[in-house]
């Protein structure tokens, strides 16, 4: 019954008031839904769940959420999690705190001290007011549960389990209402204004500071948005953000379904993956957030981080009793920047050798926004994968010979070649197969040698940069960008070089932007809003 509830609401959300508009739907991804669960009921409440797969759109899952539905199994494991965290935030240990009051007789229904805590709590879960229907309805379960279980608590886990529950909780539902500055135009609510900030910049819901802002209608001037994405990125939690944002552009889910053959590459484990991934992370973060670095050096930089798990298939000392210690390694060794990092190496590679293609197509796709073409159905790939034969290099020189497979390789396999002197797991070699392994390459007429040339390149490349504005922007709005974005992010990118390329900068030049806000409106609602802007304003509850 309450499952068939909430999954009726699907159909009709709440809006502000009768003019606003829906012109965005988004579900929330993992990491969004487990930071908003730890900033708003507590971060020792424990999420222990399979989230549905999530989907990448042009290198991105941030866009692909906005194609993403729900489906029955999938909400009913919502369901179930949801009963699970009401219980853990209600539970005799955090009840006092969360709650925010103490009913009269907690054997009993107490009405004021529910809806004071559904209406404090649903804000902060649907990241907007709740109107006086969603409270009502939630009420009268708090109640009905209370009476059935002789327990006020009990009643308020269902009103909880009902919040969470809820397509305003699980979707971002982004809202647009008149804009009194401009007749016959839409700009974003303040609401959805509070929330692209808060999943962009922290990877959670608004705090109780930019809801504030929200609701006083503040957020809508320049100074107040400027104060609001000043106080956003001093936060501790903007390194979250961070790393929600990089472990989606670096495509670092793909460690969930990483193999290796056992056989050739003995020392890869589920730990390793784990670790690769981490260290990903930590490197860009370091330097881009703690150290506020030129993001150009994440593709030169020879300063690591190490866990003792890594260090093995580093061959490297590990001596720190921490998990993680700082290591530095020697221009001999070859590792030069983030493309070098066993993660990257083994997640862009086959199970039991490398992939000069492989890699070449990430670098493009990641870190320069170009993607690449599948190959012809009729691709004979046998020479390519003898991997018994001489070296990586000959057998796609030979390869390449196909028509239909040079103009594509050409992109990608300078770039991979160059780091062919590291194996499928990532572990330096020079030999294959007995045969010296050629790390030479050139890329429109520009001459690089090994991993370290390549990094070079890279840091000179001026689509490198570009691309981050890019992933950045698309990111944050849930939306491609077309045409008419292209002098916006020209503009970005110019003030991104401007910055010394510091991330900060760039997500605070990309926040405070009126392009960031602009309303993007879907052809039903463009007519729907037609109609409601000539429409006389319907009376609202109260009258």
């Amino acid at each position: 019954m309450a499952i068939a509830h909430a999954a009726a609401s699907f159909a009709a959300p709440a809006s502000q008031n009768a003019d606003t508009v829906k012109v965005a739907l988004r579900r929330i991804t993992e990491s969004q839904y487990r930071h908003t669960i730890a900033d708003v009921l507590g971060p020792d409440v424990k999420i222990e769940a399979r989230f549905e797969p999530e989907r990448r759109e042009d290198g991105l899952l941030a866009l692909g959420s906005a194609e993403l539905s729900l489906t029955s199994a999938g909400f009913e494991q919502y369901f179930a999690l949801a009963g699970n965290i009401a219980a853990q935030a209600l539970d005799d240990k955090r009840r006092e705190k969360l709650v925010g009051c103490t009913p009269q007789d907690p054997a009993a229904p107490d009405d004021a001290c529910a809806q004071a805590f559904i209406e404090r709590q649903g804000e902060r879960l649907f990241r907007r007011p709740l109107a006086a229907s969603e409270v009502q309805v939630r009420l009268k379960s708090a109640a009905l549960g209370a009476k059935q279980a002789g327990d006020f608590y009990a009643g308020l886990k269902l009103a909880l389990t009902s919040l969470l529950v809820a397509p305003d909780f699980l979707f971002r539902i982004e809202m647009a209402e008149p804009d009194p500055a401009n007749a016959g135009q839409y700009r974003l609510d303040a609401y959805t204004k509070a929330s692209r900030l808060s999943f962009l910049i922290w990877d959670s819901a608004p705090d109780a500071d930019l809801l504030a802002a929200a609701r006083s209608g503040a957020l809508h001037s320049q100074d107040e948005l400027d104060r609001q994405i000043a106080r956003l990125i001093a936060s501790p939690k903007f390194e979250q953000g961070a790393r929600a944002f990089f472990a989606d552009m670096l495509q670092l889910d793909g460690f969930g379904n990483l193999v290796k053959d056992p056989a050739i590459y003995p020392k890869f484990n589920q730990s390793i993956a784990e670790n690769a991934r981490e260290q990903m992370l930590l490197r860009t973060v370091d330097l881009l957030v703690e150290k506020q670095g030129d993001y150009r050096d994440l593709f030169t930089s020879n300063e690591a981080f190490i866990s003792r798990p890594l260090a093995s298939v580093y061959g490297v000392p590990f001596a720190s009793k921490a998990e993680w210690t700082t290591y530095r390694f020697p221009e001999s060794s070859e590792r030069s920047g983030i493309l070098t990092d066993v993660g990257f190496l083994a997640l862009n590679a086959h199970p039991g050798t490398s992939s000069p293609t492989r890699r070449g197509i990430k670098v493009l796709e990641i870190f320069m926004c170009q993607a690449t073409p599948q190959p012809p159905a009729n691709v004979d790939f046998s020479k390519v994968q003898d991997s018994k034969q001489g070296t990586v290099r000959g057998r796609l020189l030979d390869h390449m010979e196909n028509e239909g497979c040079s103009g594509c390789h050409r992109r990608t396999d300078p770039i991979g070649l160059a780091l062919e002197h590291f194996d499928g797991l990532g572990q330096l070699r020079t030999i294959e197969n007995g045969m010296p392994i050629d790390v030479t390459a050139e890329l429109k007429d520009v001459k690089f040698d090994g991993a370290q040339g390549l990094g070079d390149y890279l840091r000179n490349e001026p689509r490198v940069p570009a691309c981050l504005v890019r992933n950045v922007y698309q990111y944050g709005v849930g939306q491609k960008t077309v045409g008419r974005d292209r002098s916006y992010l020209a503009a970005q990118t110019q003030a991104f070089a401007a910055s010394g390329y510091r991330f900060p900068d760039l997500v605070a030049s990309v926040a405070a932007s009126p392009e960031f806000f602009r309303v993007a409106m879907p052809k039903q609602a463009s007519n729907a809003a037609t109609v409601a802007s000539t429409a006389a304003p319907s009376p609202s509850p109260a009258e």
